[in-house]
């Protein structure tokens, strides 16, 4: 029992690390919590601090998720890597590190079913840029891929990937709330680099 609230609480602050503050202060100079959209993931690093930045507070971001989802088995506990899982993600959106104002839980969810579902990441990877290429919309694309991973999700048959992905794919949608209405005021930013 000990060990397992020692997990939750290790894989909580696993996602609490704050990829693009750490990137934004440590490299550039910048909080990008003061720019943008004041968000602290990679969408809003890639428009405050370019590509390069952009894509390695990504890639740190999906690492969180699957280093957090592995923990029970690094740790040799009986826990469900998904369970585990989630709590990283909900480190990355209310992170203790950072004021508790973190990302929108893309790229977190994403690491987690990179650890427990490969295929399945790589159809999330692969959607989300198909529909960004359409859409030019990051939150769209986000919110559209998180409910085509729910629905690829329904055909496996895992009951617990189904409830986690349906878990990860409402804090997607519920992060993405003022996007939602920009993009119907039709003032969302679209993307210029795909």
């Amino acid at each position: 029992m000990a060990l397992n609230a020692i997990i939750i609480v290790l894989a909580y602050l696993l996602g609490s690390i704050p990829s693009g503050l750490i990137v934004g202060k440590l490299f550039f100079g910048k909080d990008i919590r003061e720019h943008g959209s004041g968000n602290l993931g990679g969408t809003n690093t890639f428009r405050t601090l370019g590509v390069k930045a952009g894509l390695a507070v990504s890639i740190a971001d999906v690492l969180k998720g699957t280093l957090a989802a592995f923990l029970p088995v690094i740790f040799e506990a009986d826990m469900h890597m998904l369970a585990v899982g989630v709590f990283a993600v909900i480190g990355h959106m209310y992170p203790i590190f950072a004021g508790f104002r973190g990302g929108k839980a893309v790229a977190t969810s994403g690491g987690i079913l990179l650890a427990y579902a490969p295929l399945l990441f790589l159809f999330m990877l692969l959607f989300f840029f198909i529909s960004l290429y359409i859409t030019k919309y990051v939150s769209l694309s986000s919110i559209l891929t998180a409910i085509a991973t729910f629905i690829y999700a329904l055909f496996t048959r895992d009951v617990p990937l189904i409830v986690v992905v349906a878990v990860l794919a409402f804090f997607v949608i519920y992060r993405h709330r003022a996007n939602i209405s920009r993009i119907r005021n039709k003032t969302e930013p679209k993307i210029k680099w795909l």
